[in-house]
């Protein structure tokens, strides 16, 4: 099993490849998120260890980046304990599980062969509507042939009435649920979404649509 391990700081960096190396893992390790993405990309690796806070790019995005590209490599993140916001939100973006700082090196191993596991049982988790395909692990809509690749809150904003078709899903409603009940980004965000949504459907000849209720929100249903 091969493992990236992307984390600025070079003790603990140059600690954990020797833990994975003593482990019979093959390692190999960056300092910054910009060669993150980069290893990454490649798909050679088998599983990813990223720290939240790097240079150049954050874990964060560096995983939104990957899964964009429907790079579906397990991710696991290793997060100061204060950082419970960015926890939710690297699950939000992929990642398969998180570490908090300081950790054991038990903890950890155990946490990776789980998750390396589960790679191996890996199956699309996908959503259908009317000839519509959601894969909720690439972050792509397909129909038939066609595909296009979603932003992260696209796809949350899509997810949702997807799970939900025919039902009339409120502004506040994808507030509350995509950005928290506390937010202060202005209900227009999630106008621009829908258009945004609408014109990758229109693009992938979806044959269905995202109906405006005026005063009440927005439904997906059959129909262009």
């Amino acid at each position: 099993m091969r493992i990236l391990v992307a984390e600025d700081d070079q003790r603990l960096l140059k600690s954990l490849l020797y833990i994975l190396k003593a482990n019979h893992f093959l390692a190999d390790g960056v300092s910054n998120g910009i060669d993150a993405l980069e290893y990454a990309g490649t798909g050679e690796y088998d599983g990813l260890v990223l720290d939240i806070m790097m240079p150049g790019l954050d874990g964060i995005r560096v995983l939104k980046s990957l899964r964009e590209r429907g790079i579906t490599t397990p991710a696991l993140f290793l997060t100061a304990r204060t950082e419970i916001s960015q926890r939710v939100e690297g699950l939000d973006a992929g990642a398969d599980d998180y570490l908090p700082k300081p950790f054991s090196t038990p903890e950890l191993l155990a946490r990776l062969r789980a998750m390396l596991r589960r790679k191996d049982h890996y199956t699309p988790d996908l959503l259908t509507f009317h000839g519509v395909v959601l894969n909720r692990s690439t972050y792509e809509v397909s129909c038939g042939e066609r595909t296009q690749k979603l932003g992260g809150k696209e796809f949350q904003v899509l997810d949702m009435m997807m799970r939900n078709p025919h039902i009339i899903l409120s502004t506040e409603r994808f507030m509350t649920h995509i950005w928290g009940w506390d937010t202060d980004v202005d209900t227009s965000v999630i106008w621009v979404h829908i258009s945004n949504l609408r014109k990758k459907l229109n693009a992938i000849q979806a044959p269905v649509r995202i109906r405006f209720v005026r005063g009440v929100g927005y439904v997906l249903e059959e129909g262009q």
